[in-house]
Formats: C-alpha cells, structure tokens, sequence
C-alpha cells in the first residue's frame, strides 16, 4: 500500500468555482498509486469542494445563481456576521456542499467522467488563498 500527501494553495479570485483539477490530477500522478483513492479536503469553513460539469461554463454561474436565492447575502435570519454579510451565508454554503471529496484512481489517473471536473468553490466574495488536502492512497 502506498500512501502520499500533499497540500496546495488556491488562491481564489473571490466567490465562484474556480478548477482545480489539474493540480490534483498533478499529485495524482507523482503518488505512484495505480489503483486507489484519492481523498481532497479543503480546510476552511467558507469554501467547499464540487465536482460539477466542466464543458460548458453556465453550469456553474447557475449554481452560484440557484445558490444566491438560496442562501442570500445580508439575510436577517442570520446573527453571525462578524466578517460581513457574506460571513455565515458563506458557513452555510460550505455546509451544503462538501469540504471533501473521494475520487477513483485507475491506471494512476483520477476517473472522472468525460464531463467532470474538481472545483474549490469559494463561498465568501473577497478573495483567499485556500489550504488544500490531497491523500492518494492505494497500490
């Protein structure tokens, strides 16, 4: 069994999915795991993890619409707002996508569909740079 771990900055242009497949896919390949898992973990409590369609850009500007009614910016309901009115819009946000993600590994590259692609999704509106967990484990 052989196990690797790396970790990579994201830096975020503000809130949105920006793809992050490439890099992953980078330390996928360096592992020397053939056969596996691939575990990604972002370590933040206003960013998540989606894998999401990567052909057509509109998929993601859609979810961040469907996302804004859901969970609006400045909503009264919410007393947390110690970092502004994107603060615990943000919490919630991360809350109901995922910090994690587990992917195959087949023939020491991840497995995603033709469509698929690895976003850190940025929940807050300012800018971040994200901390980023890759463990690939298997043989």
């Amino acid at each position: 069994m052989t196990v690797a771990q790396e970790s990579i900055s994201i830096r975020t242009g503000g809130r949105g999915a920006h793809d992050v497949t490439t890099e992953i896919e980078r330390v996928v390949g360096a592992s020397g795991v053939r056969l596996g898992t691939c575990h990604v973990f972002v370590s933040h409590t206003s960013a998540s993890l989606i894998v999401c369609e990567n052909a057509d850009p509109q998929v993601r500007y859609d979810l961040e619409a469907y996302l804004a009614r859901l969970v609006p910016d400045g909503d009264r309901l919410f007393g947390h707002t110690a970092e502004g009115r994107d603060d615990m819009p943000a919490h919630v946000r991360s809350v109901l996508t995922h910090t994690g993600v587990v992917l195959p590994v087949s023939a020491g590259r991840l497995r995603l569909g033709t469509w698929q692609g690895i976003y850190l999704y940025e929940h807050r509106i300012a800018a971040h740079t994200r901390q980023v967990v890759i463990t690939v484990q298997g043989e």
